[in-house]
């Protein structure tokens, strides 16, 4: 049984955000790349096909097609029981600052909703301290920090940790 793929479809702005399939992981490196490029503290870069495969093995990743269909913003949804966790929110930088992050952030609401899950876990890296206000804004709490287990290194022996954060849904 094949579910419909298409999460949101917004005529008035022409944003068509759904799932993504494995065919999509070419499109997706290099817009998940140069949407963390910003994160110059880490060696290498964000994500390749084998992390991507690996995560969408794991989770799910919802994607958003502007009219021409190239896609301008994903987010990672992972659902562990009544939670969902999210990750690795990227938006081409030439529409960042445009409110597309916030309907990234709407459609996995309405996606773990739609899973049963009550609430929503991130992490935000400590070396990335501008986000906090942001997310705080859109609802999400801090509740603690964890050490940082990422398969890229931090340069410089830059001290980082995960600040975790929750939002109920």
């Amino acid at each position: 049984m094949q579910k419909d793929r298409t999460l949101i479809e917004t005529p008035e702005s022409s944003l068509h955000i759904r799932l993504a399939t494995p065919a999509d992981r070419p499109r997706l490196i290099p817009l998940i790349n140069a949407a963390f490029a910003i994160e110059t503290f880490l060696e290498g870069t964000r994500t390749d096909d084998d992390r991507l495969a690996a995560m969408m093995q794991n989770g799910e990743i919802l994607l958003a097609e502007d009219s021409s269909g190239q896609i301008i913003a994903c987010i990672y949804a992972e659902t562990n029981g009544d939670r969902g966790y999210l990750g690795q929110l990227a938006v081409d930088p030439a529409h960042q600052r445009s409110g597309l992050g916030k309907q990234m952030l709407a459609a996995s609401e309405d996606h773990f909703r739609a899973r049963g899950c009550v609430a929503i876990d991130i992490t935000v890296l400590s070396l990335r301290p501008e986000l906090l206000p942001i997310y705080r804004r859109l609802g999400f709490v801090e509740t603690g920090i964890e050490e940082f287990h990422m398969s890229r290194e931090v340069k410089d022996n830059q001290q980082c940790h995960c600040i975790k954060m929750e939002k109920a849904l």
